[in-house]
């Protein structure tokens, strides 16, 4: 069964760093998309960062210069470092991943991983 397990979240002091991890496991033949979302309390899900599976990367506006998104292809791993954490960056952070699961077709369907809690205290 295909999964996407996060970690590396928790709780830290404004200014401070967190990277977190996504790794896909499970029989997969292929991965394009690997992103990161963020879903803070009585917000809409948004994007954070996205990568392609060339490497190309694109952020929000909001964590441009201080959030780099980065992919282990060997290891189905996306990761997400966080420098300069600001409390507005408090949310529950998924990971999202396009994942081809047959071998019979060039199917990619979106899995999401569980989320894992990211508190910048003030």
């Amino acid at each position: 069964q295909v999964q996407l397990v996060e970690s590396g979240g928790g709780l830290v002091q404004a200014g401070g760093s967190l990277r977190l991890s996504c790794a896909a496991s499970g029989t997969i033949f292929g991965i394009n998309a690997m992103d990161w979302y963020r879903q803070a309390p009585g917000k809409q899900r948004e994007l954070v960062a996205a990568t392609t599976r060339n490497g190309t990367t694109n952020y929000a506006e909001s964590v441009k210069g201080r959030f780099t998104i980065s992919r282990d292809n060997a290891k189905k791993t996306v990761y997400l470092q966080m420098n300069s954490l600001r409390p507005e960056d408090t949310a529950v952070y998924y990971c999202a991943a396009d994942l081809r699961s047959s071998v019979w077709n060039f199917v990619y369907t979106r899995y999401w991983g569980q989320g894992t809690q990211v508190t910048v205290s003030s």
